[in-house]
């Protein structure tokens, strides 16, 4: 039996021609939107919606090519481009009867939040990243031997077929690397939701190769395009993350500056899964930004 977040209830929601995504929601309140990262679904909130349930309407999706969510078939950068995933998620909120809602994501999630909230600044009235750089960014403070840690981005930046074909190889050593390594309390992710995550992963590879392909193109030009036209984030904006700099040479709270005029930065001594590792403290981030 897949886990499930106890207490929510599960919709198919259709958000795009021939795309819907598995929403698990409950709750009343203002609405905050939870994005899941690689390698996993909407459980890796299963602690933090928990907790902001209490008072706030949770939603909490599969991305697009992930989970038990929709996984079109990749017809050029566009269908996983940040844009469009982005905007999935703007159109998951309205048909639920919300225009406007906080956005909260991790990792890719996180990618697809902060895409969604320069593209659609009207409907997002907070943002929350957790643990990554914006697309651009990423890409130009990579470099060198450093760049080793994040192989995948390279591998999966590759043209249909081959990272497809290798990944699929040895699908359960290709994730569970991430989930094992990224982790710094193996405790925070139980043995089924590791098995879950594993599962929904080694069903969607084309999509995941294609979400990461996507950050690798055009991603990167429509950052390049709203940072050329000095576009910023135009909401409270707070980001978690490891302190990633000081190894691979870059400033990350400047980086996060340069898009975010309201903007609390915060490095953590978590591992990479913090919502599951340390679930309290991101969610009173989470409560601290709504009062923002």
């Amino acid at each position: 039996m897949t886990p499930a977040i106890a207490g929510f209830e599960y919709r198919r929601v259709p958000v795009a021609d021939g795309v819907s995504l598995n929403v698990a929601l409950a709750g009343t309140g203002s609405p905050v939107v939870l994005l899941h990262g690689f390698p996993q679904t909407h459980l890796m909130w299963r602690h933090v919606a928990a907790d902001l349930v209490a008072d706030h309407t949770v939603i909490c999706p599969d991305l697009r090519g992930y989970g038990a969510s929709d996984k079109p078939a990749e017809a050029g950068g566009d269908t996983y481009s940040k844009r469009t995933m982005g905007a999935d998620i703007v159109a998951l909120a309205r048909a639920l009867g919300h225009e406007r809602f906080a956005l909260a994501g991790h990792d890719r999630g996180a990618l697809v939040a902060f895409r969604a909230a320069l593209d659609h600044p009207a409907a997002i009235t907070h943002l929350a990243c957790l643990d990554v750089l914006p697309t651009l960014d990423m890409w130009e403070v990579m470099h060198g031997t450093t760049a080793a840690v994040g192989f995948h981005l390279y591998l999966m930046a590759q043209p249909p077929g081959l990272p497809e074909r290798m990944i699929t190889a040895c699908a359960d050593e290709f994730f569970g690397h991430f989930l094992d390594s990224w982790t710094g309390d193996p405790r925070a992710i139980p043995a089924g939701v590791r098995a879950a995550y594993l599962d929904a992963c080694r069903d969607a590879v084309p999509s995941i190769v294609a979400d990461y392909r996507a950050s690798a193109g055009v991603d990167v030009d429509h950052d390049r395009t709203d940072r050329d036209a000095g576009e910023r984030l135009r909401m409270p904006v707070t980001v978690l993350q490891q302190d990633w700099g000081a190894a691979l040479g870059y400033d990350a709270r400047a980086l996060w500056r340069a898009w975010a005029a309201d903007l609390r930065h915060v490095s953590v001594t978590y591992g990479h899964f913090m919502a599951e590792e340390a679930p309290a403290d991101i969610a009173k981030a989470l409560r601290d930004l709504l009062t923002r």
